[in-house]
């Protein structure tokens, strides 16, 4: 594998780890990408422009919704901006059924990550390099954090038992860490999601020398 290859793998790895506690990143948000699109095609009486973010099997509920909002809109204030709302949180809500995420309701606009903000910018400027740079320079450093830990922590972990406890403690993060960074770029690298049979045959290999 070339570096320049390896360095997208790692900056896919890297965003993946700093938000995979925060999945789906801002589809939620007022000011994501899905809210902007549905008010696009409220504003232009065409719902194609939200059919993107919903699964084929979808569409026609979403299609039905829309036309029922586009007559409520008609009808005034606050007719309009609860048609709205609704319509914003039912598109919401189906994609991210769509994606195997529980719907938690709208965000306020600004509650977006930086990470995501700048995967968007980088998008917009249409410019990976500076994300790629600030993604996989993250992961470096926190496998070399990790490694000195650890293998500081090893030189003393016969001192006293909580001297090894501290190093088992500090051993697992680290090859815990180096696993997942592992399966992130099998799966990457050979084009397979995390619940495909691949995948998971894999998984299964590399849990069998989890500590």
């Amino acid at each position: 594998m070339n570096v320049k290859r390896t360095l997208w793998i790692l900056a896919g790895v890297g965003l993946g780890l700093v938000i995979a506690s925060r999945a789906n990143a801002h589809c939620d948000t007022m000011d994501g990408p899905v809210i902007k699109d549905a008010q696009a095609a409220l504003a232009a009486e065409d719902v194609t422009k939200v059919l993107k973010w919903v699964l084929p099997e979808d569409e026609r509920e979403i299609k039905d919704l829309f036309r029922q909002v586009l007559k409520v809109r008609k009808q005034g204030e606050p007719a309009r901006s609860m048609a709205e709302k609704y319509f914003f949180e039912s598109l919401v809500r189906i994609h991210r059924a769509g994606e195997g995420a529980p719907y938690t309701g709208l965000k306020p606009a600004g509650h977006v990550e930086p990470v995501i903000a700048a995967s968007d910018k980088a998008l917009d400027q249409k410019n990976i390099d500076e994300l790629v740079q600030k993604i996989t320079q993250r992961v470096e450093n926190e496998i070399r954090r990790r490694f000195q830990t650890a293998l500081q922590n090893k030189k003393h972990m016969d001192h006293s038992v909580e001297a090894g406890r501290d190093y088992v403690r500090a051993y697992v993060e680290f090859t815990h860490y180096m696993e997942a960074l592992h399966k992130a770029i099998a799966e990457t690298a050979h084009g397979h999601g995390p619940s495909s049979p691949e995948a998971s045959s894999q998984n299964d290999k590399t849990s069998a020398h989890e500590h």
